[in-house]
């Protein structure tokens, strides 16, 4: 392509753009120094794509979509990163001595030239957006790719908020640290939270590390740089570092915090340092500084579960209890209720271990275990201070749970978690921990359980026949399951091919009826208290996830995976 106004002339040719477009075009080109279609792309006139399938035509060469396309591990292997990252393409596979690469700048006859005189052999080319090419690399040369073979890009360094101490320490480091061990954290944490992910894991083996993000609730690892083990200390130095802990102590479990800004956002992370075999294992939780809160009517609870919450959570005392296990949202279902009824005239406490979100006009307490800020300390200490409503962020043991009783029962509105399988366990575990079963039954309003669910992505959502062993799952739930109908995602860029796209919850909540609190006085296991509710009409878990099956929210094979079956 010998003008540069072939291509434009070919796109108005096509009826892609006008003549009149082309014509500003090069008015700006002038100006810009770029090419023509570069000029195109970047005044939004037309999409990269649709100009190198345009380019493709034009000069006889192939146009291909990497990302549905599978690539083989040897060529990866034989072509280095750092090959691949400087010139910006990608292998695509060898036939009869010749390599096949994806570019997406065929006009730069010099960089074809290097990377034939550089991989000593002859190349095919192929075209491919520079999105694409960007998105296989990360996927076959792992994230952190180009920190990782020494090549500077141009990505923004992650901007860390953090104490003027703090700063200047990081300062100091970054003068004397591995810069691409710096850039390669940056990314790692960037791309997290770009992808939704609520925690990062990076753990050590023998000869490996491995980079794990956990999104809607299940981990799926991350591609790295095959040379990322080497770099496994210096990681755990900066991540500590940043953290603001001890760098020396490599024996005993550490825990810091990170205040950091991606795309415009504020995000906290929580750092959790273990010791392992291999070296020091990292947990990162990643906590949004976005005053983002959920309504009741959001979390996912159908109509009538919310009228029961609705009513119980303007009690004047008493204790409310969610349960389930870490990660299952009883945080945001608590932050919920507390929003729904903060107000004016209600003083209302809180002691969290961490506190994961500020909630305007409620007084939050952070539990601090070094100078024994406990939860029982700290609710000694709130009492003091004319609360109508304390929230404590979990029971742990048996003086929390006496004090946090003793409390509703002195006209309190209590609200606390506990760690168990369904909502009639929160009850046996209260006793299991020493309380009377006469303090359980007079205390205790409610308790909810509850678990989270993948939701179906709406980009690729379609309907699809279940097996019938699935559907059998669900026992009595199910009913005449060949006349309804059952959706599920079917895979999608957008949802990273997994067919889910963020999650919703679904709930269980036991009502301390009469009967129930009787029950309970007479220490009767939790299988028959949980086989009268359901008598009595409390939704199970699995009923509660078999709704959102039947409405076409999530898939059969979800709630099975986070529910347990039925008693009785």
């Amino acid at each position: 392509m010998s003008s540069h106004q072939l291509l434009g002339q070919l796109l108005v040719k096509k009826g892609i753009i006008t003549e009149e477009q082309l014509n500003n075009a090069l008015i700006r080109q002038k100006k810009s120094n770029l090419r023509i279609g570069e000029e195109l792309v970047r005044g939004g006139i037309l999409n990269e794509e649709k100009m190198l399938l345009t380019l493709a035509e034009a000069m006889n060469l192939p146009f291909i979509k990497i990302r549905s396309t599978n690539i083989d591990p040897q060529i990866i292997d034989k072509i280095p990163a750092r090959f691949v990252t400087h010139y910006n393409f990608m292998p695509l596979f060898e036939k009869e001595e010749v390599l096949h690469i994806a570019i997406n700048d065929p006009l730069n006859l010099y960089i074809l030239d290097e990377i034939k005189l550089l991989l000593k052999q002859p190349v095919n080319v192929w075209l491919a957006t520079s999105q694409d090419i960007d998105e296989a690399i990360k996927r076959y040369y792992g994230v952190g790719a180009k920190t990782m073979a020494q090549m500077v890009d141009d990505s923004p360094h992650l901007e860390i908020i953090s104490r003027k101490t703090g700063r200047e320490k990081l300062e100091q480091a970054d003068e004397t640290e591995d810069p691409s061990v710096i850039k390669f954290i940056d990314q790692v944490i960037q791309q997290a939270v770009r992808e939704r992910a609520t925690d990062i894991h990076i753990e050590p083996y023998e000869e490996s590390l491995r980079v794990r993000y956990r999104i809607d609730g299940l981990l799926y690892e991350v591609p790295a740089p095959s040379t990322i083990h080497h770099f496994q200390s210096a990681i755990i130095i900066r991540l500590k570092i940043m953290s603001d802990l001890d760098i020396a102590e490599k024996r005993l479990p550490q825990d810091g915090r990170i205040q950091v800004r991606v795309d415009k956002e504020d995000y906290d992370l929580r750092i959790s340092i273990l010791p392992t075999t291999f070296g020091e294992s990292v947990e990162i939780r990643i906590l949004s500084r976005k005053q983002i809160f959920f309504s009741l009517e959001e979390l996912g609870l159908d109509w009538d579960g919310l009228q029961v919450l609705n009513i119980i959570i303007k009690r004047p005392h008493g204790i409310i209890l969610v349960t389930g296990p870490t990660g299952s949202g009883k945080t945001t279902t608590l932050y919920a209720s507390l929003n729904r009824i903060n107000s004016l005239e209600r003083k209302i406490i809180t002691i969290e271990d961490p506190i994961e979100y500020k909630l305007h006009g409620i007084t939050q307490i952070q539990v601090m275990s070094k100078i024994e800020l406990t939860f029982a300390n700290g609710l000694r200490s709130m009492l003091r201070h004319d609360p109508d409503i304390m929230m404590v962020g979990e029971i742990r043991d048996l003086e929390t749970a006496e004090l946090a009783i003793r409390t509703a029962l002195t006209g309190h509105l209590v609200f606390s978690t506990l760690h168990t399988n369904d909502a009639p366990g929160a009850v046996a575990r209260l006793l299991d921990m020493g309380i009377e079963p006469y303090l359980v039954s007079s205390s205790v309003d409610c308790v909810i359980a509850q678990r989270l669910v993948r939701v179906i992505c709406p980009a690729c959502k379609e309907e699809f026949s279940p097996h019938a062993e699935i559907i059998n799952e669900f026992g009595i739930h199910s009913g005449r399951f060949e006349q309804k109908r059952f959706y599920r995602g079917k895979g999608c860029e957008g949802c990273k091919s997994t067919g889910y796209l963020g999650r919703t919850a679904i709930f269980e909540i036991l009502v301390m009826t009469d009967e129930i609190r009787e029950m309970v006085l007479n220490r009767l296991p939790s299988n028959i208290i949980k086989q009268k509710a359901v008598s009595s009409g409390m939704k199970t878990l699995r009923l509660s996830g078999w709704e959102k099956v039947i409405s076409g929210i999530t898939t059969p094979e979800e709630v099975i995976r986070v529910t347990q079956e039925d008693v009785g």
